[in-house]
Protein backbone atom coordinates (compact mmCIF):
# COMPACT_ATOMS: atom_id res chain seq x y z
CA UNK A 1 0.00 0.00 0.00
CA UNK A 2 3.14 2.43 0.44
CA UNK A 3 4.60 1.54 -2.55
CA UNK A 4 1.27 2.23 -4.59
CA UNK A 5 0.99 6.12 -2.29
CA UNK A 6 3.95 6.52 -3.36
CA UNK A 7 3.79 5.45 -6.94
CA UNK A 8 0.44 8.14 -6.98
CA UNK A 9 2.08 11.20 -5.65
CA UNK A 10 5.39 10.65 -7.59
CA UNK A 11 3.29 10.19 -10.72
CA UNK A 12 0.87 13.04 -9.51
CA UNK A 13 3.59 15.50 -8.91
CA UNK A 14 5.54 14.94 -12.24
CA UNK A 15 2.27 16.10 -13.57
CA UNK A 16 1.77 18.81 -12.06
CA UNK A 17 -2.23 19.04 -12.73
CA UNK A 18 -1.71 23.03 -11.81
CA UNK A 19 0.49 23.89 -13.98
CA UNK A 20 -1.53 21.27 -16.78
CA UNK A 21 -4.93 23.94 -15.91
CA UNK A 22 -3.15 26.55 -16.50
CA UNK A 23 -1.99 25.77 -19.79
CA UNK A 24 -5.63 24.82 -20.28
CA UNK A 25 -7.23 27.54 -19.09
CA UNK A 26 -5.03 30.20 -21.21
CA UNK A 27 -5.67 27.83 -24.30
CA UNK A 28 -9.27 27.58 -23.87
CA UNK A 29 -9.88 30.71 -22.66
CA UNK A 30 -12.36 31.78 -25.40
CA UNK A 31 -13.99 28.26 -25.84
CA UNK A 32 -17.40 27.32 -24.23
CA UNK A 33 -17.50 24.86 -21.34
CA UNK A 34 -18.54 21.74 -23.62
CA UNK A 35 -15.98 22.72 -25.74
CA UNK A 36 -13.62 23.09 -22.64
CA UNK A 37 -14.64 20.03 -21.40
CA UNK A 38 -14.04 17.95 -24.82
CA UNK A 39 -10.78 18.76 -25.12
CA UNK A 40 -10.18 18.21 -21.18
CA UNK A 41 -11.29 14.60 -21.99
CA UNK A 42 -8.96 14.64 -25.19
CA UNK A 43 -5.80 15.64 -23.81
CA UNK A 44 -6.50 13.20 -20.44
CA UNK A 45 -6.58 10.35 -22.33
CA UNK A 46 -3.74 11.09 -24.64
CA UNK A 47 -1.65 11.56 -21.38
CA UNK A 48 -3.06 8.24 -20.35
CA UNK A 49 -2.08 6.54 -23.39
CA UNK A 50 1.57 8.02 -23.67
CA UNK A 51 2.17 7.10 -19.85
CA UNK A 52 0.62 3.85 -20.04
CA UNK A 53 2.53 2.63 -23.09
CA UNK A 54 6.08 4.03 -21.63
CA UNK A 55 4.73 1.53 -18.42
CA UNK A 56 3.88 -1.65 -20.37
CA UNK A 57 7.37 -1.48 -22.86
CA UNK A 58 9.78 0.67 -20.77
CA UNK A 59 11.70 -2.27 -18.94
CA UNK A 60 11.60 -4.04 -21.98
CA UNK A 61 13.47 -1.39 -23.91
CA UNK A 62 15.71 -1.33 -21.02
CA UNK A 63 16.88 -5.04 -21.81
CA UNK A 64 17.00 -4.74 -25.30
CA UNK A 65 19.60 -1.48 -25.20
CA UNK A 66 21.44 -3.53 -22.21
CA UNK A 67 20.68 -1.13 -19.63
CA UNK A 68 20.11 -2.83 -15.87
CA UNK A 69 17.53 -1.70 -13.91
CA UNK A 70 20.40 -0.51 -10.99
CA UNK A 71 21.89 1.93 -13.54
CA UNK A 72 18.06 3.03 -14.74
CA UNK A 73 17.31 3.93 -11.43
CA UNK A 74 20.64 6.05 -10.70
CA UNK A 75 20.28 7.84 -14.48
CA UNK A 76 16.20 8.13 -13.86
CA UNK A 77 16.52 9.42 -10.35
CA UNK A 78 19.05 12.27 -11.68
CA UNK A 79 16.50 13.34 -14.00
CA UNK A 80 13.34 13.41 -11.63
CA UNK A 81 15.94 14.82 -9.42
CA UNK A 82 17.10 17.38 -11.94
CA UNK A 83 12.98 18.30 -12.92
CA UNK A 84 12.47 18.54 -8.90
CA UNK A 85 14.89 21.31 -8.93
CA UNK A 86 13.33 23.04 -12.20
CA UNK A 87 9.76 23.00 -10.46
CA UNK A 88 11.22 24.38 -7.23
CA UNK A 89 12.70 27.75 -10.02
CA UNK A 90 9.51 27.70 -12.11
CA UNK A 91 6.89 30.21 -12.56
CA UNK A 92 3.89 29.17 -13.24
CA UNK A 93 2.47 32.04 -14.73
CA UNK A 94 5.21 31.36 -17.24
CA UNK A 95 3.64 28.10 -18.33
CA UNK A 96 0.40 29.56 -19.32
CA UNK A 97 0.85 30.98 -22.72
CA UNK A 98 -1.67 30.68 -25.24
CA UNK A 99 -1.03 28.08 -28.53
CA UNK A 100 -3.26 28.59 -30.96
CA UNK A 101 -5.73 26.20 -29.31
CA UNK A 102 -3.14 23.76 -29.89
CA UNK A 103 -3.59 20.93 -26.31
CA UNK A 104 -0.13 19.93 -27.72
CA UNK A 105 2.41 21.62 -25.36
CA UNK A 106 -0.03 20.81 -22.18
CA UNK A 107 0.49 17.30 -22.96
CA UNK A 108 3.83 17.35 -23.30
CA UNK A 109 4.23 18.78 -20.45
CA UNK A 110 2.33 16.79 -18.32
CA UNK A 111 3.82 13.78 -20.34
CA UNK A 112 7.15 15.07 -20.08
CA UNK A 113 10.21 12.78 -20.74
CA UNK A 114 10.67 13.52 -16.51
CA UNK A 115 7.40 12.01 -16.10
CA UNK A 116 8.14 9.15 -18.51
CA UNK A 117 11.50 8.24 -16.39
CA UNK A 118 9.08 8.18 -13.37
CA UNK A 119 6.88 6.07 -14.53
CA UNK A 120 9.63 3.50 -16.31
CA UNK A 121 11.63 3.84 -12.58
CA UNK A 122 8.15 2.67 -11.14
CA UNK A 123 7.30 0.18 -13.51
CA UNK A 124 11.04 -1.48 -13.33
CA UNK A 125 10.59 -1.09 -9.18
CA UNK A 126 7.24 -2.22 -8.47
CA UNK A 127 6.30 -4.84 -11.42
CA UNK A 128 3.96 -7.22 -10.25
CA UNK A 129 2.88 -10.44 -12.38
CA UNK A 130 4.89 -9.48 -15.25
CA UNK A 131 2.55 -6.17 -15.01
CA UNK A 132 3.64 -2.77 -13.75
CA UNK A 133 0.47 -2.16 -12.19
CA UNK A 134 1.91 -0.06 -9.09
CA UNK A 135 2.10 2.42 -12.47
CA UNK A 136 -0.34 2.05 -13.96
CA UNK A 137 -2.67 2.64 -11.35
CA UNK A 138 -0.45 5.51 -10.54
CA UNK A 139 -0.90 7.04 -14.06
CA UNK A 140 -4.74 6.44 -13.96
CA UNK A 141 -5.25 8.25 -11.10
CA UNK A 142 -2.89 10.91 -11.49
CA UNK A 143 -4.50 11.50 -14.85
CA UNK A 144 -7.68 11.46 -13.62
CA UNK A 145 -6.57 13.93 -10.90
CA UNK A 146 -5.40 16.26 -13.60
CA UNK A 147 -8.64 15.59 -16.08
CA UNK A 148 -10.50 17.15 -12.91
CA UNK A 149 -8.71 19.91 -11.99
CA UNK A 150 -8.52 21.03 -16.05
CA UNK A 151 -12.50 20.46 -15.60
CA UNK A 152 -12.36 22.67 -12.22
CA UNK A 153 -10.35 25.15 -13.66
CA UNK A 154 -12.75 25.37 -16.97
CA UNK A 155 -15.89 25.81 -14.49
CA UNK A 156 -14.24 28.96 -12.73
CA UNK A 157 -11.69 30.46 -15.17
CA UNK A 158 -12.81 34.05 -14.09
CA UNK A 159 -11.91 33.23 -10.46
CA UNK A 160 -8.23 34.29 -11.00
CA UNK A 161 -7.42 36.30 -8.36
CA UNK A 162 -4.58 34.60 -6.45
CA UNK A 163 -4.43 31.87 -8.42
CA UNK A 164 -1.21 32.77 -9.93
CA UNK A 165 0.36 32.13 -5.87
CA UNK A 166 -1.45 29.30 -5.56
CA UNK A 167 -0.12 27.41 -8.03
CA UNK A 168 3.58 28.86 -7.62
CA UNK A 169 2.71 27.43 -4.28
CA UNK A 170 1.63 23.78 -4.63
CA UNK A 171 4.65 23.59 -8.22
CA UNK A 172 7.23 24.42 -5.80
CA UNK A 173 5.76 21.97 -2.88
CA UNK A 174 5.61 19.42 -6.19
CA UNK A 175 8.81 19.97 -7.17
CA UNK A 176 10.30 19.44 -3.33
CA UNK A 177 8.73 16.13 -3.77
CA UNK A 178 9.83 14.77 -7.20
CA UNK A 179 13.66 16.13 -5.94
CA UNK A 180 12.86 14.27 -3.15
CA UNK A 181 11.95 11.21 -5.36
CA UNK A 182 14.55 11.61 -7.30
CA UNK A 183 17.31 11.38 -4.64
CA UNK A 184 15.80 8.10 -3.44
CA UNK A 185 15.75 6.12 -6.71
CA UNK A 186 19.35 7.50 -7.40
CA UNK A 187 20.20 6.41 -4.17
CA UNK A 188 18.20 2.87 -4.11
CA UNK A 189 19.98 2.56 -7.51
CA UNK A 190 23.76 3.45 -6.51
CA UNK A 191 23.87 1.12 -3.66
CA UNK A 192 22.13 -1.63 -5.36
CA UNK A 193 24.83 -1.22 -8.45
CA UNK A 194 27.36 -0.69 -5.79
CA UNK A 195 26.64 -4.27 -3.69
CA UNK A 196 26.16 -5.78 -6.95
CA UNK A 197 29.98 -5.16 -8.25
CA UNK A 198 31.08 -6.15 -4.45
CA UNK A 199 29.08 -9.46 -4.88
CA UNK A 200 30.31 -9.86 -8.09
CA UNK A 201 34.15 -9.27 -7.33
Amino acid sequence: MNEQIQAIVTILSLMNPAICAAMFTAVEADRSFGEKATDATKAALAILVILSIAALIGTQLLHVFGVSLDAFMVAGGGVLAWMGFSMLNRQAGAEASKSEHSMTPMILFAASPGTITGVITLSAVHTQLKLPITALVAIAFATACTWLVMLLAARFAGAQNGGGFLRDTMTRFMGLIVLSMGVQFALTGFHAFARSGAVAG
